[in-house]
């Protein structure tokens, strides 16, 4: 019989970043034992008193209500002082823990160290991460130990890690990977042409970067398709009369890892020069792995996840379709205006993913087991071929960026997203909104070296 705990732990495993959740777990000791609540003002009487009382409690008679208020006044500076000080030694003794974990890997022991033993999922580091002076950062904004009333969250921790990889990896950055909806857009929009994304992109290609969206969305070979969902930011590079050296900095990678573009001046059909996006060849970047992959393998692998998915439509009476692409299969709204619950949603997801492990393993003696990815779209469920782990590591072999000088920017960091994968092979920012997105990017360009076009 399945236990209640294992049901909780699986409803709940998915929405979870165990690291963050250790953070939290230990910055809210100092929270409770130092963030003490205001101390309250006692009201002055409402009864009258006679003149004899009236001179002994002075003219107004509130002389304990001043004392409470001075006491407080006192107080409260060394209070938040201390608390930001207990703060700050948390997060330096897991910075120093990291540091460790991070030793232990290049010893190939990653395992013997003791932020492993804690958080035994924890991913790999790929630089340091200065959570001590990042802390300081976010507390600034945020007034993070001034709370008395509501502790260190979760968003309070992700934006530190994030301020914390950015101080980190600006030196040595060479390549830096955005995820498209809810990073660099809004979800089912389009890069507009007033975006204040753009000219901080331009700004990082400027500074030597090579720039990439790596996204689930996949149109192979078809270039227009991309160039109509990044029309806003094409254009702008025109205006901007972008060299021809700085417009190859700038990629996009679509189907997860499948369909590779360049940027750059090409001829329109009225035979203009305008900057656009050329196809590469796979041959020209896939490793031998990817190009080994059996296009009846691949379908076969569709199949099964299509009937899933259809299974799980038919099921829990969605609103939606299923499409089917060359590498890609899922279910969408049926219908403009409709949204699907994000529990049936992670549902569709969670069983999709078990289904297709099980089918794998059943069949691991007669054909190789082929990467694939199943997200949460936020109103959808794809089944990508590859992943964006995958992806990424194309991107480095090509562009010739070590995991420590790639960062890869999104917002589906969760076990259901399809930016998770990507903490293997490269440092990661973990973002929910354009908005927040330019915010870290704020954040780095100060710290990137001077532009060299």
């Amino acid at each position: 019989m399945t236990s209640s705990y294992r049901i909780n732990y699986q409803l709940r495993a998915h929405k979870r970043d165990p690291l963050i959740e250790f953070i939290k777990g230990l910055l809210l000791t100092p929270f409770v034992l130092h963030a003490k609540p205001r101390k309250p003002v006692i009201a002055p009487p409402t009864v009258p008193v006679t003149g004899e009382l009236t001179n002994r409690r002075g003219s107004s008679g509130n002389n304990g209500s001043d004392d409470e208020k001075n006491d407080y006044q006192e107080e409260e500076k060394p209070m938040v002082d201390a608390n930001l000080q207990r703060y700050l030694e948390i997060m330096k003794s897991v910075e120093v823990m990291i540091e460790e974990h991070r030793r232990k890997a290049l010893k190939g022991v990653p395992e013997h160290s003791r932020l492993h033993r804690i958080v035994p999922s924890v991913a790999s580091f790929f630089t340091p991460l200065p959570l001590e002076a990042a802390f300081l950062v976010a507390n600034a904004k945020h007034s993070i130990a001034a709370r008395r009333f509501v502790p260190p969250s979760f968003n309070d921790i992700r934006r530190v890690l994030n301020t914390a990889q950015v101080m980190a990896i600006a030196p040595t950055l060479r390549l830096i990977t955005f995820d498209g909806d809810m990073t660099l857009y809004d979800d089912g929009t389009s890069f507009t042409e007033n975006s204040p994304l753009i000219p901080l992109l331009i700004a990082l290609m400027r500074a030597g970067l090579h720039v990439a969206i790596v996204t689930a969305a996949g149109y192979p070979g078809d270039a227009v398709k991309y160039e109509e969902r990044l029309a806003g930011l094409l254009r702008r590079f025109d205006m901007e009369k972008l060299s021809e050296k700085l417009l190859e900095r700038f990629y996009v990678l679509g189907g997860e890892c499948n369909y590779l573009f360049r940027c750059g001046w090409k001829q329109n059909e009225a035979g203009q020069s305008v900057v656009g996006l050329t196809y590469i060849q796979p041959e020209s970047y896939q490793p031998d792995e990817m190009l080994a992959w059996k296009h009846e393998d691949i379908q076969e692998l569709l199949d099964v996840a299509e009937e899933n998915l259809k299974r799980s439509v038919a099921s829990m009476n969605l609103k939606a379709l299923v499409l089917r692409k060359s590498r890609a299969v899922g279910i969408i709204p049926s219908d403009t205006g409709i949204k699907i619950a994000r529990e049936q949603l992670d549902e569709c997801v969670l069983s999709t993913q078990q289904r297709l492990l099980e089918y794998q393993q059943m069949s691991a003696d007669t054909k190789p087991a082929i990467p694939f990815c199943v997200f949460n779209g936020g109103n959808d469920v794809f089944v990508d071929i590859g992943n964006k782990l995958i992806g990424v590591q194309v991107l480095q072999n090509y562009l010739g960026a070590a995991p420590g000088a790639t960062l890869h920017v999104g917002d589906q960091f969760l076990s259901t997203g399809n930016d998770f994968a990507t903490r293997s092979s490269c440092c990661t920012l973990w973002i929910i909104s354009p908005e927040e997105t330019e915010g870290v990017l704020k954040e780095l360009a100060p710290l990137l070296p001077a532009e060299s076009e």
